[in-house]
């Protein structure tokens, strides 16, 4: 685990797009796991102006997200396709065949977690995963648990990750209560792991993920057993240390 301390916000997206910038250049069709939350949308800020700038090609780069909530259309501004698509798609000259979000829509939650796991395969794996972090320790929507779970699965999500995702939704009501999520093998499988993490709030759990036990009851410890894992927190983050 590489530990990359950023002064503020602005800084950690800056290092993150770095690290997916150069792996872009080093690998033109590299397959990227990309995740969504309020944290990457720096990264994708910075990764968009560099291709503006033509410092980047995204033409044969695949990406496969984390995670979309069960039950959101493609269409719903709240689902993650959306938010992929408003962030980064849209503005870069990625080939949108190339993009791929679990299917929210798909009833058999067996069937989803395995077409998504045959494109992961299919693409030969992960070369860079990066990934935000969860109040809770979460990954993706790999909530607490009493084991970690492999494949791409349906999670009910917590209450308090509901809590903390109701600030995008015009109710509490209105937030799913479950989503489809890669696994935590899913992961941990990627070449190369990409955390971004910042502010004050987050401290604690920094702390408890990545210098307290690996346990399933706070799913982003596991990431300290990954031979390539690269941690990119701002000062508030690591408050607690």
């Amino acid at each position: 685990m590489r530990i990359l301390c950023a002064k503020d916000y602005k800084e950690m997206s800056e290092m993150a797009a770095d690290i997916i910038g150069a792996e872009i250049l080093l690998k033109p069709d590299a397959v990227l796991g990309l995740a969504t939350g309020s944290t990457p949308i720096g990264t994708y800020e910075e990764l968009v102006r560099r291709y503006e700038a033509g410092r980047l090609d995204f033409s044969e780069i695949k990406t496969v997200n984390l995670d979309e909530y069960r039950g959101l259309t493609k269409e719903n501004d709240q689902s993650y396709y959306y938010f992929m698509h408003s962030h980064l798609f849209d503005h870069v000259n990625i080939d949108k065949n190339n993009t791929n979000v679990p299917d929210g829509m798909e009833p058999d939650a067996v069937k989803a977690g395995q077409d998504y796991e045959n494109i992961i395969k299919n693409y030969g794996g992960i070369d860079l995963q990066l990934l935000g972090l969860g109040n809770n320790g979460h990954i993706g929507f790999n909530e607490p648990c009493d084991e970690f779970i492999d494949e791409t699965h349906v999670v009910d999500l917590t209450q308090s990750t509901i809590e903390a995702n109701k600030r995008f939704f015009a109710s509490i009501d209105d937030v799913p209560k479950q989503a489809y999520t890669m696994g935590i093998g899913s992961i941990m499988r990627a070449k190369r792991v990409l955390m971004v993490v910042n502010g004050k709030g987050k401290a604690e759990i920094v702390k408890e993920a990545f210098f307290g036990p690996i346990t399933p009851k706070v799913p982003a410890s596991i990431l300290q057993l990954h031979n390539d894992f690269i941690l990119i927190v701002d000062v508030e983050a690591l408050s607690c240390l």
